[in-house]
């Protein structure tokens, strides 16, 4: 079927919207003052730059002791399996993993501390729990929300038990 698409029968079908509906524009306060499209915000010179809003949440209301978990939680899944495995062969690997883990953890959080001090911060996990959290699909309770958020690490864990128990268990 794509191969019958060609940009002029795209053109010709799509229905553009010049600007979206004024409700819609600024819901966010993301930017001040009139809109500046792409083109406007490349070619403005640096001093319109440095006035161009940055603040976005990018701290998603989490507690930071839920990432701190969940990081503890897979460097320990690493840790058991090397351990019950332990093979100078996998000691190259695990490292990596860690090493991977750790990195995929802390340039996020290096990012948020760079540039502005962000308007938004993290809750605290005793305001999760108390108040919940707006999510995309409603409100969600903060005892809701640790669960979904920590299911993954904690099944992982298990699961690396299982593993272990396994290998002991065929190995006696």
């Amino acid at each position: 079927m794509s191969e019958r698409l060609n940009s002029a029968t795209v053109a010709d079908k799509a229905i553009v919207h010049a600007e979206l509906p004024k409700a819609r524009v600024n819901t966010h306060g993301f930017f001040d003052g009139p809109g500046m499209g792409l083109v406007d915000a490349l070619s403005a010179d640096t001093a319109e730059r440095a006035n161009i809003r940055q603040d976005v949440d990018r701290t998603f209301e989490m507690p930071s002791v839920l990432y701190g978990a969940t990081v503890a939680l897979y460097l320990g899944f690493i840790a058991m399996l090397g351990i019950g495995f332990s093979s100078p062969e996998l000691a190259i690997p695990m490292a990596i993993f860690a090493i991977f883990i750790v990195g995929l953890f802390a340039a996020p959080a290096a990012w948020l501390r760079l540039g502005r001090k962000p308007q938004v911060r993290a809750k605290s996990f005793g305001d999760l729990l108390r108040g919940g959290i707006d999510t995309n699909t409603g409100r969600l309770k903060g005892r809701d929300a640790v669960v979904q958020m920590m299911i993954l690490p904690v099944l992982i864990v298990a699961w690396g038990s299982a593993v272990l128990v396994i290998a002991a268990t065929v190995s006696a």
